[in-house]
Protein backbone atom coordinates (compact mmCIF):
# COMPACT_ATOMS: atom_id res chain seq x y z
CA UNK A 1 0.00 0.00 0.00
CA UNK A 2 2.95 2.56 0.71
CA UNK A 3 3.85 1.79 -2.93
CA UNK A 4 0.21 3.46 -4.03
CA UNK A 5 0.97 6.61 -2.63
CA UNK A 6 5.07 6.64 -3.31
CA UNK A 7 5.71 9.99 -5.21
CA UNK A 8 6.78 8.92 -8.64
CA UNK A 9 7.52 12.04 -11.33
CA UNK A 10 6.06 14.30 -8.78
CA UNK A 11 2.54 12.19 -8.58
CA UNK A 12 1.46 9.39 -6.09
CA UNK A 13 1.97 6.00 -8.37
CA UNK A 14 -1.79 5.24 -7.86
CA UNK A 15 -2.48 8.38 -9.96
CA UNK A 16 -0.23 6.80 -12.48
CA UNK A 17 -2.00 3.46 -12.25
CA UNK A 18 -5.17 4.92 -12.45
CA UNK A 19 -4.56 6.89 -15.89
CA UNK A 20 -2.88 3.55 -17.09
CA UNK A 21 -6.38 1.31 -16.27
CA UNK A 22 -8.22 3.87 -17.98
CA UNK A 23 -6.85 3.83 -21.16
CA UNK A 24 -6.41 -0.05 -20.79
CA UNK A 25 -10.01 -0.03 -20.48
CA UNK A 26 -10.58 2.59 -23.69
CA UNK A 27 -8.71 0.44 -25.61
CA UNK A 28 -10.06 -3.02 -25.19
CA UNK A 29 -13.55 -1.40 -25.43
CA UNK A 30 -12.59 0.07 -28.52
CA UNK A 31 -11.09 -3.03 -30.11
CA UNK A 32 -12.95 -5.71 -28.18
CA UNK A 33 -16.40 -4.50 -28.60
CA UNK A 34 -16.79 -1.71 -30.96
CA UNK A 35 -14.59 -2.72 -33.53
CA UNK A 36 -13.96 -6.88 -33.14
CA UNK A 37 -14.15 -7.01 -36.96
CA UNK A 38 -12.59 -4.65 -39.76
CA UNK A 39 -15.19 -2.14 -41.44
CA UNK A 40 -15.19 1.19 -42.64
CA UNK A 41 -16.53 3.59 -40.20
CA UNK A 42 -19.04 6.79 -41.54
CA UNK A 43 -18.82 10.35 -40.61
CA UNK A 44 -21.59 10.09 -38.19
CA UNK A 45 -20.20 7.18 -36.26
CA UNK A 46 -17.10 9.18 -36.31
CA UNK A 47 -18.13 12.26 -34.77
CA UNK A 48 -20.50 10.16 -32.20
CA UNK A 49 -16.99 7.97 -31.45
CA UNK A 50 -15.34 11.73 -31.16
CA UNK A 51 -17.93 13.52 -29.09
CA UNK A 52 -17.46 10.16 -26.08
CA UNK A 53 -13.63 10.38 -25.74
CA UNK A 54 -13.92 14.25 -25.52
CA UNK A 55 -16.28 13.19 -22.50
CA UNK A 56 -14.37 11.07 -20.99
CA UNK A 57 -11.25 13.27 -21.07
CA UNK A 58 -13.61 16.29 -19.90
CA UNK A 59 -14.26 14.25 -17.06
CA UNK A 60 -10.90 12.84 -16.63
CA UNK A 61 -10.06 16.57 -16.34
CA UNK A 62 -12.71 17.13 -13.84
CA UNK A 63 -10.78 14.83 -12.04
CA UNK A 64 -7.08 16.34 -11.96
CA UNK A 65 -9.02 19.86 -10.94
CA UNK A 66 -10.66 17.82 -7.69
CA UNK A 67 -7.47 15.94 -6.99
CA UNK A 68 -4.67 18.07 -7.84
CA UNK A 69 -6.24 21.78 -7.54
CA UNK A 70 -7.49 23.93 -9.96
CA UNK A 71 -4.09 25.15 -11.40
CA UNK A 72 -3.59 21.69 -12.53
CA UNK A 73 -6.90 21.18 -14.01
CA UNK A 74 -6.63 24.40 -16.20
CA UNK A 75 -3.21 23.16 -17.27
CA UNK A 76 -4.48 19.43 -17.74
CA UNK A 77 -7.02 21.31 -20.17
CA UNK A 78 -5.36 23.91 -22.02
CA UNK A 79 -2.29 21.01 -22.88
CA UNK A 80 -5.70 18.76 -24.14
CA UNK A 81 -6.92 21.75 -26.41
CA UNK A 82 -3.60 22.36 -27.28
CA UNK A 83 -3.23 18.71 -28.35
CA UNK A 84 -6.22 18.04 -29.68
CA UNK A 85 -5.39 20.90 -32.23
CA UNK A 86 -1.76 20.16 -33.19
CA UNK A 87 -3.22 16.65 -34.22
CA UNK A 88 -5.91 17.69 -36.32
CA UNK A 89 -3.17 18.64 -38.49
CA UNK A 90 -1.88 15.27 -37.98
CA UNK A 91 -4.99 13.59 -39.42
CA UNK A 92 -4.37 15.39 -42.76
CA UNK A 93 -1.02 13.78 -42.86
CA UNK A 94 -2.17 10.41 -42.13
CA UNK A 95 -4.96 10.90 -44.91
CA UNK A 96 -2.07 11.21 -47.36
CA UNK A 97 -0.11 8.44 -45.45
CA UNK A 98 -3.19 5.91 -46.55
CA UNK A 99 -4.05 7.36 -49.75
CA UNK A 100 -0.22 7.03 -50.73
CA UNK A 101 -0.47 2.87 -49.99
CA UNK A 102 -3.89 2.94 -51.14
CA UNK A 103 -5.45 1.04 -47.64
CA UNK A 104 -9.07 -0.05 -48.10
CA UNK A 105 -11.05 2.25 -45.16
CA UNK A 106 -12.12 -0.59 -43.62
CA UNK A 107 -7.97 -1.22 -42.51
CA UNK A 108 -7.41 2.02 -41.79
CA UNK A 109 -8.80 1.83 -38.05
CA UNK A 110 -6.42 -1.22 -36.87
CA UNK A 111 -3.50 0.66 -38.36
CA UNK A 112 -4.32 3.92 -36.37
CA UNK A 113 -5.09 1.61 -33.59
CA UNK A 114 -1.38 -0.09 -33.43
CA UNK A 115 -0.30 3.31 -34.50
CA UNK A 116 -1.54 5.36 -31.21
CA UNK A 117 -0.70 2.17 -29.22
CA UNK A 118 2.75 3.10 -30.28
CA UNK A 119 2.64 6.70 -29.66
CA UNK A 120 1.55 5.63 -25.88
CA UNK A 121 5.07 4.25 -25.77
CA UNK A 122 7.16 6.85 -27.72
CA UNK A 123 5.11 10.49 -26.31
CA UNK A 124 6.08 8.66 -22.98
CA UNK A 125 9.92 8.56 -23.36
CA UNK A 126 9.90 11.76 -25.22
CA UNK A 127 8.07 13.70 -22.26
CA UNK A 128 10.21 11.69 -20.12
CA UNK A 129 13.61 12.62 -21.63
CA UNK A 130 11.94 16.37 -21.97
CA UNK A 131 11.34 16.70 -17.94
CA UNK A 132 14.68 15.31 -16.84
CA UNK A 133 16.24 18.48 -19.44
CA UNK A 134 14.22 20.53 -17.65
CA UNK A 135 14.92 19.64 -13.94
CA UNK A 136 18.39 19.97 -14.32
CA UNK A 137 18.51 23.06 -16.69
CA UNK A 138 16.17 25.20 -16.57
CA UNK A 139 17.48 27.11 -19.70
CA UNK A 140 15.80 24.54 -21.75
CA UNK A 141 12.13 26.01 -21.89
CA UNK A 142 14.38 29.16 -23.29
CA UNK A 143 15.07 26.37 -26.17
CA UNK A 144 11.80 25.52 -26.32
CA UNK A 145 10.06 28.62 -26.65
CA UNK A 146 12.60 29.87 -29.42
CA UNK A 147 11.72 26.27 -31.34
CA UNK A 148 8.36 27.17 -31.15
CA UNK A 149 8.15 30.64 -31.95
CA UNK A 150 10.72 29.66 -34.96
CA UNK A 151 8.21 26.74 -36.02
CA UNK A 152 5.23 28.92 -36.03
CA UNK A 153 6.84 31.84 -38.15
CA UNK A 154 7.85 29.29 -40.58
CA UNK A 155 4.02 27.58 -40.75
CA UNK A 156 2.96 31.04 -41.19
CA UNK A 157 5.41 32.06 -44.03
CA UNK A 158 5.76 28.65 -46.26
CA UNK A 159 2.09 27.14 -45.64
CA UNK A 160 1.35 24.12 -46.66
CA UNK A 161 3.84 21.22 -47.74
CA UNK A 162 2.94 18.03 -48.84
CA UNK A 163 5.55 15.48 -47.62
CA UNK A 164 7.80 13.53 -49.59
CA UNK A 165 6.46 9.73 -49.05
CA UNK A 166 7.61 7.84 -51.65
CA UNK A 167 11.13 9.42 -50.57
CA UNK A 168 11.07 8.09 -46.82
CA UNK A 169 14.35 7.33 -45.75
CA UNK A 170 12.23 4.63 -43.29
CA UNK A 171 10.67 3.10 -46.43
CA UNK A 172 13.28 2.83 -48.83
CA UNK A 173 15.41 1.03 -45.85
CA UNK A 174 12.86 -1.19 -45.17
CA UNK A 175 12.31 -1.80 -48.87
CA UNK A 176 16.02 -2.81 -48.97
CA UNK A 177 16.51 -5.13 -45.96
CA UNK A 178 12.97 -6.59 -45.81
CA UNK A 179 10.68 -8.70 -48.63
CA UNK A 180 7.63 -5.95 -49.33
CA UNK A 181 4.69 -7.82 -50.87
CA UNK A 182 2.88 -5.49 -54.20
CA UNK A 183 -0.38 -7.03 -53.29
CA UNK A 184 -2.92 -5.60 -49.86
CA UNK A 185 -3.73 -8.64 -47.50
CA UNK A 186 -6.18 -7.30 -45.36
CA UNK A 187 -5.89 -6.12 -42.03
CA UNK A 188 -2.43 -8.66 -41.94
CA UNK A 189 1.14 -6.51 -41.22
CA UNK A 190 3.16 -9.62 -42.61
CA UNK A 191 2.51 -12.38 -44.64
CA UNK A 192 4.68 -15.35 -45.83
CA UNK A 193 4.71 -15.75 -49.39
CA UNK A 194 7.48 -18.15 -51.61
CA UNK A 195 10.46 -16.52 -53.23
CA UNK A 196 12.37 -16.70 -56.56
CA UNK A 197 13.92 -19.90 -55.30
CA UNK A 198 10.61 -21.31 -54.08
CA UNK A 199 11.34 -20.93 -50.31
CA UNK A 200 8.57 -19.18 -47.96
CA UNK A 201 9.91 -16.03 -46.53
CA UNK A 202 8.08 -13.35 -44.47
CA UNK A 203 7.06 -10.31 -46.27
CA UNK A 204 5.78 -6.75 -45.17
CA UNK A 205 2.66 -5.89 -46.49
CA UNK A 206 1.59 -2.20 -47.71
CA UNK A 207 -0.20 -1.63 -44.39
CA UNK A 208 3.00 -2.51 -42.44
CA UNK A 209 5.05 0.43 -44.27
CA UNK A 210 1.51 2.72 -43.85
CA UNK A 211 1.93 1.88 -40.10
CA UNK A 212 5.92 3.00 -39.87
CA UNK A 213 5.30 6.07 -41.60
CA UNK A 214 2.70 7.07 -39.52
CA UNK A 215 4.64 6.13 -36.34
CA UNK A 216 7.52 8.61 -38.00
CA UNK A 217 4.95 11.51 -38.80
CA UNK A 218 3.78 11.70 -35.07
CA UNK A 219 7.38 12.16 -33.86
CA UNK A 220 8.15 14.72 -35.70
CA UNK A 221 4.61 16.20 -34.95
CA UNK A 222 5.78 15.33 -31.07
CA UNK A 223 8.65 17.28 -32.04
CA UNK A 224 6.34 20.62 -32.16
CA UNK A 225 3.85 19.49 -29.09
CA UNK A 226 5.89 18.04 -26.16
CA UNK A 227 7.66 21.72 -26.18
CA UNK A 228 4.20 23.32 -26.33
CA UNK A 229 2.99 21.69 -22.76
CA UNK A 230 6.02 21.79 -21.24
CA UNK A 231 5.48 25.18 -21.44
CA UNK A 232 2.19 25.17 -19.64
CA UNK A 233 3.71 23.19 -17.08
CA UNK A 234 6.05 20.65 -15.87
CA UNK A 235 4.02 18.72 -14.12
CA UNK A 236 4.82 15.40 -15.82
CA UNK A 237 1.70 13.77 -14.92
CA UNK A 238 -0.06 16.50 -16.52
CA UNK A 239 2.24 16.80 -19.66
CA UNK A 240 1.99 13.06 -20.28
CA UNK A 241 -2.05 12.32 -19.32
CA UNK A 242 -3.60 15.49 -21.51
CA UNK A 243 -1.01 14.33 -24.16
CA UNK A 244 -2.42 10.98 -24.58
CA UNK A 245 -6.27 11.64 -23.71
CA UNK A 246 -6.58 14.20 -26.83
CA UNK A 247 -4.06 11.38 -29.04
CA UNK A 248 -6.54 8.48 -27.97
CA UNK A 249 -9.65 10.01 -29.80
CA UNK A 250 -7.49 10.66 -32.78
CA UNK A 251 -8.41 7.18 -34.14
CA UNK A 252 -12.07 8.39 -33.89
CA UNK A 253 -11.91 11.75 -35.30
CA UNK A 254 -9.99 10.85 -38.19
CA UNK A 255 -12.56 9.12 -40.50
CA UNK A 256 -14.87 12.79 -40.11
CA UNK A 257 -11.89 15.45 -40.36
CA UNK A 258 -10.55 13.14 -43.29
CA UNK A 259 -13.40 13.56 -45.27
CA UNK A 260 -13.26 17.52 -44.77
CA UNK A 261 -9.36 18.08 -45.60
CA UNK A 262 -10.34 20.72 -47.71
CA UNK A 263 -12.71 22.36 -44.98
CA UNK A 264 -9.52 23.29 -42.88
CA UNK A 265 -7.13 25.09 -45.39
CA UNK A 266 -6.57 28.06 -42.88
CA UNK A 267 -6.15 26.09 -40.03
CA UNK A 268 -2.73 25.36 -40.22
CA UNK A 269 -2.03 29.49 -39.78
CA UNK A 270 -4.26 29.54 -36.45
CA UNK A 271 -2.06 26.90 -34.87
CA UNK A 272 1.17 28.11 -36.03
CA UNK A 273 0.01 31.29 -34.20
CA UNK A 274 -0.46 28.77 -31.22
CA UNK A 275 2.90 27.92 -31.27
CA UNK A 276 4.13 31.51 -31.35
CA UNK A 277 1.73 32.86 -28.55
CA UNK A 278 2.76 29.51 -26.47
CA UNK A 279 6.11 30.14 -27.23
CA UNK A 280 5.97 33.93 -26.30
CA UNK A 281 4.32 33.57 -23.25
CA UNK A 282 7.55 31.91 -21.63
CA UNK A 283 9.33 35.02 -21.75
CA UNK A 284 6.66 37.10 -21.07
CA UNK A 285 6.61 35.08 -18.10
CA UNK A 286 9.91 34.80 -17.26
CA UNK A 287 11.12 38.32 -18.54
CA UNK A 288 8.38 40.58 -18.24
CA UNK A 289 6.20 38.80 -15.32
CA UNK A 290 9.90 39.04 -13.17
CA UNK A 291 9.40 35.06 -13.31
CA UNK A 292 5.61 34.96 -12.31
CA UNK A 293 3.50 32.00 -13.73
CA UNK A 294 1.26 33.29 -16.97
CA UNK A 295 -2.13 33.38 -15.90
CA UNK A 296 -3.47 29.62 -16.73
CA UNK A 297 -6.89 30.88 -17.90
CA UNK A 298 -5.70 33.30 -19.99
CA UNK A 299 -3.40 31.04 -22.09
CA UNK A 300 -6.53 28.57 -22.57
CA UNK A 301 -8.55 31.21 -23.57
CA UNK A 302 -6.08 32.41 -25.92
CA UNK A 303 -5.28 28.94 -27.45
CA UNK A 304 -9.14 27.96 -28.07
CA UNK A 305 -10.05 31.32 -29.33
CA UNK A 306 -7.42 30.98 -32.35
CA UNK A 307 -8.37 27.08 -32.82
CA UNK A 308 -12.30 28.30 -33.26
CA UNK A 309 -10.90 31.08 -34.94
CA UNK A 310 -8.92 29.28 -37.61
CA UNK A 311 -11.98 26.78 -37.78
CA UNK A 312 -14.52 28.78 -38.16
CA UNK A 313 -13.04 31.09 -40.79
CA UNK A 314 -11.90 28.01 -42.80
CA UNK A 315 -14.95 26.84 -42.96
CA UNK A 316 -16.13 30.49 -43.96
CA UNK A 317 -13.98 30.49 -46.80
CA UNK A 318 -14.85 27.12 -48.40
CA UNK A 319 -18.49 27.47 -48.13
CA UNK A 320 -19.06 28.28 -52.10
CA UNK A 321 -16.93 25.08 -52.75
CA UNK A 322 -19.53 22.93 -50.74
CA UNK A 323 -22.44 24.76 -52.26
CA UNK A 324 -21.23 24.43 -55.51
Amino acid sequence: MEFLFASWLGTPAWFWLAFAGLVFVLTAFDLGVLHREDREMGIGESLKLSLFYIAVAMLFGGWVWWAKGSASGMEYFTGYFIEKALSIDNVFVISMIFGFFAIAPRYQYRALLWGILAVIVLRGLMIAGGAALISQAYWVMYLFAAFLIATGVKMLLTGDHDPDIGNNPAIRWISRHMRVTKAHHGERFFVKEQDASGRMVRAATPLFLALVVINLADLVFAVDSVPAIFSITTDTFIVYTSNIMAILGLRALYFALAAMVHRFHYLKYALALVLVFIGGKILIADFLLSGAKFPPLISLGVTIALIAGGVGWSLWKTRRAVEA
